[in-house]
């Protein structure tokens, strides 16, 4: 009854609205959205079935937006919230890290002066229950488990934790406060003068820790440095606007953005006072390197301040503004396109509704063989431009092309390693080999430098992941040649996760990246130019 008043209700005013129509040209918008809103009032009051009104409503929004660019998309409160967490450089929780051995939660390390580490938990902890609910031996899946742990600061969560050495289950209570969530992974002197810094995204605390970085490694001696963005899929524009400025002088522009009828939407141009203007300068890219990456990457290259080194980068160059909704959910519209200072779109072309061929076109490139062979890349002409001290030719039409070519080595990775690692036998063996030997490894390496001069995986280690997945997954090497190649990258791997674990992601990558040939190109790159400068201030 009520929903039949409903209708009538809303039938009445749809007739008064026609009157009105007839007495008046409608725009044709207008009619559209009350199409659409007839349409679903009919269908929540009138269809035979019950129906879910929200989810009525959260389909029809992203299927319009399916229909636009690939980057305008819409999500619940729930996945907003995940998302914009590492952007907001916090969140709330009880402060470890972890990770999971077999079914089990093991601390990897405490975040330091966080929650987690004012009570006691330490490295090698066992979380077995959170609230009296057991979370250990129970298949709970990794995302229910974050969600029993994390929760507003200020609230108090009781932990059982199982303890190598101590057999009774030990209790904590904790209090939940703000966690930081750091972007740059890792910050160090690679070679004598040479820095590398490596930031994961660009989040609100990215430039301080940025400013940071450079400022330690300046007190090392720093004369050149690397800036690692491979991987790192962009973030805030502010905070790419922020970094750049720190490498630039001052009042060079950085990125402008265009809308609806090539609209000036605005532009950031450096504020000066740069921590890092005239020492050399490394960029390193990939296909992954998106957005706010892009427009680091393509200021650097269009004012001749640095090389880029690496592949094309993945071509993100529209704009997007998040409307918030009332209910905590979000739509990220596009509202226009980035352009470097040269005048260079970013964004590489797509077609409107089709996100599964853009999806793919990394893929595509893989096929053409662009990320293997530098031939393979082709660009009109018409897409041409110049840089703005040197004159140099570079290319527009969808993402950074690097001044420097490193191609995707296929060969690095064997089928059997590839294998191993997707099917996580080479974590766990990092988590066990912790377990069992984490105060021995504390007690003989007070440095890491000791540690990375010093240690070795343990060929015992390595034989018993080969051994458990030809038992479990049939997992066998075709050859000599790929079980050689395969102990070699699972040795190297496995001596970066126990560095990680005893000390900081900064120490995982000192590890891997001994061997990384995009790494290795550009510290090649600077060792020469320090060199050529050296002669040629010999012979002034």
């Amino acid at each position: 009854m009520k929903a039949s008043r409903y209708i009538l209700v809303f039938l009445a005013l749809c007739l008064g609205a026609d009157t009105l129509v007839a007495q008046r040209v409608v725009d044709p918008r207008e009619m559209a959205l009350r199409k659409l809103i007839q349409s679903t009032v009919m269908i929540n009051t009138m269809y035979v079935d019950t129906v879910n009104l929200d989810r009525q409503v959260e389909d029809a929004i992203t299927g319009m937006l399916s229909k636009l660019d690939p980057h305008s998309t819409y999500t619940n409160a729930e996945d907003t919230k995940k998302m914009n967490e590492p952007l907001q450089g916090n969140f709330d929780g009880i402060g470890v890290q972890f990770n999971m051995l077999e079914d089990t939660l093991v601390v990897i390390q405490p975040v330091a002066n966080g929650p987690s580490e004012k009570v006691g938990i330490v490295a090698g902890d066992r979380i077995v229950s959170v609230n009296d609910t057991a979370i250990a031996g129970v298949k709970m899946s990794r995302e229910k488990i974050m969600s029993r742990l994390r929760g507003p600061r200020g609230t108090v969560v009781r932990l059982g934790i199982m303890r190598r050495g101590i057999a009774d289950v030990l209790s904590f209570t904790v209090t939940r406060d703000r966690i930081p969530v750091k972007s740059v992974d890792a910050a160090y002197m690679i070679k004598p003068g040479i820095g590398l810094i490596r930031f994961s995204n660009f989040a609100a605390t990215t430039h301080d820790e940025v400013v940071d970085a450079v400022k330690r490694l300046k007190a090392q001696g720093m004369e050149s440095l690397i800036i690692d963005l491979q991987g790192n899929g962009g973030g805030y524009l502010g905070a790419a606007a922020e970094i750049v400025s720190e490498f630039i002088d001052k009042g060079k522009m950085i990125v402008y953005t265009r809308g609806r009828d090539g609209r000036d939407m605005g532009e950031y141009k450096s504020t000066g006072g740069g921590l890092f203007t005239k020492g050399k300068l490394a960029v390193l890219v990939d296909e992954n390197s998106a957005s706010a990456s892009e427009i680091l990457s393509g200021a650097i290259q269009d004012h001749d301040r640095g090389t880029i080194i690496g592949r094309r980068t993945f071509g993100k160059g529209l704009v997007q503004r998040p409307i918030m909704l009332d209910d905590g959910s979000m739509i990220r519209l596009t509202m226009a396109r980035y352009y470097t200072p040269s005048g260079r779109c970013i964004q590489k072309p797509y077609e409107k509704g089709d996100a599964k061929s853009y999806a793919h076109d990394v893929i595509d490139r893989y096929n053409r063989g662009e990320l293997t062979n530098a031939d393979s890349i082709h660009f009109p002409d018409s897409l041409r431009y110049k840089t703005l001290k040197e004159g140099r030719t570079v290319y527009g039409g969808g993402g950074i092309m690097p001044d420097i070519f490193v191609p995707l080595d296929t060969t690095r990775f064997t089928r059997l390693y590839r294998e191993l690692s997707a099917r996580s036998y080479i974590n766990s063996a990092s988590l066990q080999f912790m377990d069992a030997h984490r105060e021995e490894l504390k007690a003989k390496y007070s440095s890491f430098a000791d540690f990375n001069g010093g240690f070795s995986v343990p060929q015992e280690v390595l034989d018993k992941v080969l051994a458990d997945a030809a038992e479990k997954d049939k997992l066998t090497p075709r050859d000599d040649d790929e079980l050689q190649r395969t102990q070699q990258n699972m040795r190297m791997f496995l001596k970066g996760l126990i560095a990680r674990d005893l000390w900081e992601l900064n120490e995982y990558f000192q590890v891997i990246y001994e061997e990384d040939p995009v790494v290795l190109k550009a510290v090649e790159l600077l060792q020469n130019k320090k060199k050529n400068d050296a002669r040629v201030s010999k012979r002034k």
